[in-house]
């Protein structure tokens, strides 16, 4: 194993998981509407359970409404059902095939709890990273035992890791930070 071959390793993993908490904080509703806001929603269809974006099109027509055209007409309760039974709090409107779903405004007690969430999907980053992070050192450690590479290398690959490490959380507390201040903003 070489050592820039596991630093690569190493930054591969660690922006995994700032693209897997960038994909949950777009699941997280603010004051605008974004067809994004539906993607983590799945639906029973024919059998088995997929996307909603697999049954109907998503779209925003306004700054502050979603509408879902369902593709099959016998489908549009199921997609009904299935988007008020999310954790999002919408309750869409049905119209033939298309449901029309109004975003309510954000009180300032729910954006705290949404600030609160991405809180959380920050430290799960984070404590993705820093698992990244000990995966390394321990490499570093048992090759360094095998006496594959030098102290002097070790060390150098360390500060390497460890300066990979200190940038990954400060770009995941950056993006934390936007989003606290969209969700925030009224």
């Amino acid at each position: 194993m070489s050592d820039a071959t596991n630093i690569d390793d190493l930054k591969r993993r660690m922006e995994g998981a700032i693209s897997s908490f960038k994909h949950e904080l777009t699941g997280l509703r603010t004051g605008r509407a974004s067809a994004s806001l539906l993607e983590p929603i799945t639906v029973e269809a024919y059998g088995s359970t997929v996307p909603l974006n697999q049954v109907a099109n998503i779209s925003v027509p306004e700054p502050r409404m979603l509408s879902v055209s369902v593709w099959d007409k016998s489908m549009v309760s199921a997609v009904d059902k299935a988007i008020r039974e999310s954790s999002l709090g919408l309750n869409p409107i049905t119209d033939g095939t298309t449901l029309r779903i109004p975003l309510p405004e954000l009180n300032e007690e729910r954006r705290k709890e949404l600030v609160k969430i991405a809180h959380q999907y920050a430290e799960q980053a984070r404590v993705a990273v820093r698992h990244v992070r000990r995966d390394g050192m321990e490499g570093l450690k048992k090759a360094e035992k095998d006496s594959e590479i030098s102290q002097d290398e070790s060390r150098i690959a360390s500060d390497k890791i460890q300066k990979l490490t200190d940038t990954t959380i400060g770009e995941i507390d950056k993006v934390l930070a936007a989003k606290q201040a969209e969700i925030m903003q009224v």
